[in-house]
């Protein structure tokens, strides 16, 4: 993993994602962490937003694709936002992790997680 990062952390959404009818019917609550791993870090040295990733540009993809689109695994919705954002943002390699903290699943009492690392290409 490259030495700098951008962090974006728990960012808060309603979605609709999971395997039984009621979570895509009803929705619930997903917390999503994106990291974005950095050679360089350019915009430390020239204070300039067109040399770094857009942070708010970068959750406003992550907002839409968590409230737009449907999954029934929360391991597909953690591909598909890795994949999407590693070509929207031309980004060399990202961690993108998601909790679905009211799981319905009995005995869980702190949510699901799932954590994923992608590279580009």
């Amino acid at each position: 993993m490259a030495a700098n990062i951008i962090r974006l952390r728990n960012m808060v959404f309603h979605g609709y994602h999971g395997v039984y009818p009621a979570e895509r019917e009803i929705g619930q609550r997903f917390e999503v962490d994106v990291e974005v791993y950095l050679d360089d870090f350019p915009q430390g040295q020239s204070d300039l937003l067109r040399d770094t990733i857009d942070m708010y540009e970068l959750h406003n993809a992550v907002q839409e694709i968590i409230m737009q689109k449907r999954f029934k695994l929360i391991e597909a919705l953690a591909e598909h936002v890795a994949a999407s954002l590693i070509e929207q943002f031309e980004i060399q390699e990202i961690l993108v992790r998601i909790r679905k903290p009211y799981s319905p699943i009995k005995g869980i009492s702190d949510g699901i997680e799932v954590e994923i690392v992608r590279k580009a290409g």
